[in-house]
């Protein structure tokens, strides 16, 4: 038994499925999920000792690599002066004013704790800016734990949604449509259909497949579709 099954063990104990995501539960692909002891540079190490190159980057914010001295050296001495106030600082204006300095078509940003939190108040500025309810999503696309975004796809067309998860009442994705990935006349079928009541539409660009034995990922064929 390797050092990682025996802590995915350890943990379904204490954590329900043994990880704190379903994402890294390795049900897809089977397995026992690795559990990863320290990270340098470009490499991953597991608790058994063998060493990765790491393409995930933490999900985006390991862009220098694991542990780069000066992403330590800032962490250590903003930690010196306090690691949460909950409540305003000075280091917020200064991420804010660079991220829109940098990003042309961000005017403003709101700082939240999660892709989750993120989504939501995406899709909640959205309904609250069109006075509108329907939002669009596409199989297999993942946005989060929000309840209106666990949901799964019907055969060929966009369909109203229907939960994919326990737990989630069947009212609370009732404004939720779902269309096959890369599938562009199912969109604009579903714009044609739907669109006095469409607030928005959401897509992740790089759609994570898993088989059997393969992980990859499909790219986003972008089209034109009219605004309504």
């Amino acid at each position: 038994m390797s050092r990682s099954d025996e802590l995915f063990a350890r943990a379904k104990r204490s954590i329900p499925g043994g990880v704190s995501s379903p994402a890294r539960a390795f049900k897809g692909v089977g397995g026992t999920p690795l559990f990863l002891s320290h990270a340098q540079g470009p490499r991953i190490f597991d608790e058994d000792g063998r060493s990765y190159v790491d393409y995930v980057g933490s999900w985006g914010p390991m862009i220098l690599g694991h542990t780069h001295p000066k992403i330590l050296e800032a962490v250590q001495a903003t930690a010196a002066r306090g690691t949460s106030f909950g409540a305003p600082c000075i280091l917020e204006i200064e991420l804010a004013e660079r991220v829109v300095r940098h990003v042309p078509s961000v005017e403003k940003v709101r700082f939240v704790s999660s892709g989750t939190e993120a989504t939501m108040s995406a899709l909640r500025v959205a309904r609250g800016f069109t006075g509108r309810s329907k939002i669009l999503k596409f199989d297999g696309c993942y946005h989060g734990h929000a309840d209106s975004l666990l949901v799964s796809a019907g055969s060929g067309v966009a369909t109203l949604g229907i939960p994919g998860s326990p737990g989630v009442p069947a009212g609370t994705v009732a404004d939720t449509l779902v269309a096959p990935f890369n599938d562009v006349a199912a969109v604009e079928r579903a714009v044609d259909e739907h669109g006095a009541d469409l607030a928005a539409i959401i897509v992740v660009s790089m759609l994570k497949v898993r088989l059997p034995g393969i992980t990859g990922t499909i790219s986003l064929k972008y089209s034109k579709i009219s605004a309504r």
